[in-house]
């Protein structure tokens, strides 16, 4: 773990991200809806994804604030969504983690037209 007040490392939160592989991919939806164009987009917005009523009646916007509050406990902030991962609960690999899904939105395959 990095030191106290690092900044957030990419590299470490790209290995993070594997554990939700299981679930979800950059550019394409599987059980879970694709992180490309994460940032700024309304929760359970992707079209075609069926999503809990509960995420699309959220109104939450994904940003850094609002991703790190749900990766801590996702059923804590939205109760009833098909989420049931438990989440991250280390706030480090959380930045970690916002840091690696934001540089994977600047690049391919997020920049791919996905």
């Amino acid at each position: 773990m990095a030191a106290w007040g690092a900044a957030p490392d990419a590299v470490r939160g790209e290995q993070i991200y594997a554990r939700c592989l299981a679930c979800h991919a950059l550019a394409t939806d599987r059980v879970g809806p694709r992180h490309c164009g994460l940032f700024g987009r309304l929760a359970g917005s992707v079209p075609g994804f069926s999503y809990s009523q509960a995420m699309k009646n959220s109104k939450i916007v994904w940003n850094d604030k609002t991703l790190d509050r749900f990766l801590a406990k996702p059923l804590a902030m939205v109760p009833g969504s098909a989420m049931t991962y438990d989440g991250v609960p280390d706030p480090m690999e959380r930045a970690d983690l916002i840091a690696y899904l934001r540089q994977a939105n600047g690049k391919p395959p997020c920049t791919n037209g996905h």
